[in-house]
């Protein structure tokens, strides 16, 4: 439950008057006391704010609701909705017009476009990419469906290239530590994926086609979506799917692929219903299955290539919910339970073409299973006054488990793996138009730890003037040492495997996250101007660390990437934003961030590079974009995008034959050595090969896109849209060459330059 303020109108309240027992059941009004004249505070139930947040009350044309306010209703900040403005927690939000203007089909193309968010590919052959926050890896972030941490671990390898975001209306993000209301793995932060609710009677039908590196190698996507809801909005319906293909791409022409083949589709809904005015009942499924292939031969069976990394994937994820507000609104109940399955089928394998080594070959198939199911209940209580002013309690208790098995003939034993996490979570938050003050606490019991988690937070909120809103904020955050984040993607360096394990004694990693910010709007005449200034800086015990260094078991040897607890380390910087828009006509944001990511001591990547640092590998120091868009008229768009990434270190195992030599491919060297960017250690040279860490160039990366919406009948418009991405081909020019490449030498871009084109038709 959440407070939502609105400047009160005579259209405005004629609205609320219609809609206050349809749509959305308000049955309480409360007009705040100091800002009676001009604000109207709605107790808003948490189920219901999917469709709120995009278009209250689905007014159309109204003044009050400007575009840079429809995205301000939020609920990731406290677990209730509540507008962006008065949350405690600065929350960053991706909403589907930021995906439309940047042409981003998954979430991984989208959620780029935010400060402090980095996507990153880290395999050739796979693809498998992460998001990181303010610097750190995927694994640190948490990344929830409508607020539930269901999203698996297995499901996160390879899921953010897997999610349309013709399902998202909107995704919101905390950096910093959100442990306190999340549970483990929210350290670097959150990612809370908003699915669509139904919003009324309509439907969409798009095709896209789209050429890779020039117009050799196509992408194809078609979406749909359909929203159905009853005349009484007591009941809707909300439908979307999508299927995609796409070949493989081979930037330098070797054989082996730079982008992997995709074949997959989603199918989904979510519907709610309103048995009284009172009670509001959810339920939303979504079915994803998907087949992904790279390395060479890519249309052959994979035991039958050089390397292969090949993936088949089933995911169902389900959720019910039921919420209930008492007649006054001062009493909310929400009960929900959400459960994620994934079965995978894998192949991580390589070798030569003689044969030889058959039987290795068809013993790198494997299958993984993994089941995530969470319950929950939660309860939320509106003071009138509380102390010193009005303040809302929320308390409720989850129950989270995790089974997983994997049985893979590269591994030296199957992982079999159950866990589950028993926590309780209690918050209060003193709230007006001026001050706000949060505090609360989250207890996790976890079955691999003996000891319960604790986890705090502090939040204040100020508001000097109209204009400005400044946030400071502390929490507690906690990674639990199990193996089910990047343990289950398995790279392949010259046909020979990278496995990931655990050190015997490992323990739980923890962090201390502090925030300060300053958000300023302001309003000059027809333009609207935000600022917004963040400092963050977070602490990390005990955390893990790798050393990659090889091994040999029950006859077999690879290279292992051990994790242990390393003395710690910081991340600190700055993130900041601006947007301007003058009316409908033109809307800009951009964000810029600049950070440093520190190892409180030096530390080696691999045991046989002999350079140390106390930076973090893969984080640069500086990162950027924007997003702009242009209407000259009602029916044209233009759109501009881009991103910039700076220079950071990498490790790069440089495929070296025994006597030191690089290794040769079709009679050329299989690496490319810049000798500028190697970074020396002890005894090493620039003729040094094998493991080695370099620094990498910067990128910057612009897109464009022009679309014209065009009238075929009187509910039907088409929309032809067509662009390039990356328009200047700002891609990694060293990958390595032929069977013997590190496959995990890859960054920069996650996609060459991209021509586009396609239809949308809305009815």
């Amino acid at each position: 439950m959440g407070i939502v303020y609105f400047k009160k109108t005579p259209e405005l309240c004629l609205s609320i008057e219609k809609h206050l027992n349809c749509f959305i059941p308000f049955s309480y009004l409360h007009m705040t006391m100091k800002y009676k004249s001009t604000l109207t505070a709605l107790i808003v139930p948490f189920a219901s704010i999917g469709s709120l947040a995009q278009n209250p009350f689905h007014l159309k044309n109204d003044s009050t609701f400007q575009t840079t306010q429809l995205q301000d209703v939020v609920v990731s900040s406290n677990r209730v909705a509540e507008k962006r403005r008065m949350a405690s927690t600065l929350v960053a939000v991706v909403d589907a017009r930021t995906f439309e203007r940047t042409q981003s089909n998954t979430l991984a193309q989208g959620l780029k476009f935010q400060p402090g968010i980095r996507v990153e590919t880290n395999c050739q052959n796979c693809g498998f990419s992460q998001v990181r926050i303010n610097g750190l890896e995927g694994p640190y972030s948490q990344i929830l469906i409508d607020s539930r941490p269901v999203f698996s671990a297995l499901a996160g390898v390879y899921g953010l290239e897997q999610l349309p975001t013709n399902m998202i209306e909107r995704v919101e993000v905390i950096r910093g530590g959100g442990s306190a209301l999340f549970g483990s793995s929210a350290i670097a932060g959150t990612i809370n994926i908003i699915t669509k609710e139904p919003d009324g009677n309509s439907a969409t039908l798009s095709h896209e086609m789209r050429g890779l590196g020039g117009l050799h190698r196509f992408e194809n996507t078609t979406n749909f979506n359909a929203s159905l809801v009853a005349p009484d909005r007591h009941f809707g319906l909300a439908l979307f799917g999508q299927t995609r293909h796409r070949s493989a791409y081979d930037h330098d022409g070797d054989g082996f692929s730079e982008m992997p083949l995709l074949d997959g589709h989603t199918l989904g809904f979510r519907t709610y219903f309103k048995p009284t005015s009172q009670l509001r009942l959810t339920a939303e499924y979504h079915n994803m299955h998907e087949f992904r292939r790279g390395g060479d031969r890519v249309h052959v069976q994979p035991h039958m290539a050089f390397v292969a990394e090949q993936l088949e994937h089933t995911n169902h994820n389900a959720s019910i919910a039921a919420s209930y507000f008492s007649p006054d609104a001062r009493h909310l109940i929400d009960v929900y339970a959400s459960l994620m399955k994934v079965d995978r089928k894998s192949y991580y394998g390589g070798g030569d073409t003689t044969m030889t080594d058959l039987p290795k070959r068809l013993a790198s198939y494997g299958t993984t299973k993994g089941l995530t199911y969470l319950a929950g209940a939660q309860y939320a209580y509106a003071f009138p006054h509380l102390f010193f002013m009005p303040a809302r309690l929320t308390a409720g208790f989850e129950y989270k488990h995790d089974d997983l098995d994997d049985i893979s003939g590269y591994r030296t034993a199957p992982i079999k793996q159950a866990v589950h996490t028993e926590g309780i979570f209690i918050q209060n938050e003193w709230k007006d138009e001026r001050f706000s003050l949060l505090l609360g606490a989250r207890f996790d019991k976890h079955s691999l730890l003996r000891h319960a988690i604790f986890s705090p937070r502090v939040n204040v909120r100020y508001v000097p003037t109209k204009s400005l809103t400044l946030r400071a904020t502390y929490s507690r955050g906690f990674r639990a040492p199990q193996i089910f984040d990047e343990d289950l993607h398995v790279d392949n360096a010259g046909g020979e495997l990278i496995i990931s394990a655990n050190s015997p004694h490992l323990k739980e990693e923890t962090s201390h996250s502090f925030s300060l910010s300053a958000d300023w709007t302001q309003r000059f005449g027809n333009w609207q101007v935000n600022l917004l200034g963040e400092a963050f800086y977070t602490s990390l015990v005990d955390a893990f660390s790798f050393l990659q260094k090889e091994v040999t078991e029950n006859g077999k040897t690879y290279t292992q990437k051990l994790r242990t607890n390393s003395d710690g380390a910081k991340v600190f910087g700055t993130n900041l934003e601006a947007r301007l828009s003058y009316t409908s006509l033109f809307n800009i944001q951009a964000g810029l961030t600049l950070q440093s990511s520190r190892w409180n001591t030096a530390k080696q990547w691999h045991e046989d590079d002999t350079y140390t640092t106390r930076r973090l590998y893969r984080t640069p120091n500086a990162y950027a974009y924007f997003v702009a868009s242009f209407h000259p008229t009602k029916d044209f768009t233009f759109s501009l995008s881009g991103n910039y990434t700076g220079t950071m270190l990498t490790g790069h195992e440089i495929p070296t034959e025994e006597d030191g030599t690089l290794t040769l491919f079709n009679g050329k060297p299989s690496a490319t050595i810049h000798p500028e960017r190697l970074q020396h250690g002890e005894g090493q040279t620039a003729t040094t090969y094998g493991a080695r860490t370099l620094s990498t160039p910067s990128f910057f990366e612009l897109g464009l896109k022009a679309s014209y919406d065009l009238t075929l009948f009187a509910r039907t418009t088409a929309t032809l849209y067509a662009g390039v991405q990356n328009i200047f081909n700002a891609y990694q020019s060293d990958f390595d060459r032929g069977p013997a490449r590190d496959s995990a030498y890859t960054y920069g871009p996650t996609a060459p330059r991209c021509f586009y084109t396609g239809i949308k038709l809305a009815f």
